[in-house]
């Protein structure tokens, strides 16, 4: 499964205002740190309000918040609002001769998509958080002996 690119800024748009709960972002500071179109994350934050997972705040000091509750927010529900996934029937197959092959293979794709989706419904913005915090703590602690070796020099 290959999500859209709205997708993919959704979430990462939704997990840096869950690392950020007590402060209102806006999009071009999210945008700048994504590397990505503010104009096409403003798009992104409009649906996403829309959907109830976050909250926009007009004036001086405003931006987003995220107002869904993080520990119940699944990746699913993210996506989901770009990407009806879960809705929509299988893929019908994009070849115009149908062989017993390619059949096969649409049967093989299709439950790929369905582990993913399962996938997706089953981790939470919360535990996303503590993924991106062990990294982060992994990276820290690998980098140390560096840091030391390179101090003593």
């Amino acid at each position: 499964m290959r999500l859209q690119t709205s997708s993919s800024i959704a979430l990462f748009a939704v997990l840096e205002l869950a690392a950020n709960p007590a402060h209102q972002l806006s999009a071009l500071e999210i945008a700048e740190k994504y590397g990505i179109s503010a104009h096409h994350l403003a798009k992104v934050l409009r649906g996403l309000g829309r959907a109830g997972i976050v909250d926009a705040v007009r004036g001086v000091g405003g931006g987003y918040q995220l107002i869904a509750n993080p520990k119940r927010l699944t990746l699913f529900d993210v996506i989901q609002v770009f990407e009806p996934i879960g809705s929509r029937a299988a893929p019908e197959s994009s070849r115009t001769v149908l062989t017993d092959a390619s059949a096969a293979l649409d049967l093989v794709l299709a439950e790929l998509d369905q582990h993913a989706i399962a996938t997706f419904r089953s981790i939470t913005v919360s535990t996303m958080l503590k993924l991106m915090a062990r990294r982060a703590s992994s990276r820290q602690q690998s980098s140390r002996p560096a840091r030391q070796a390179a101090a003593r020099r």
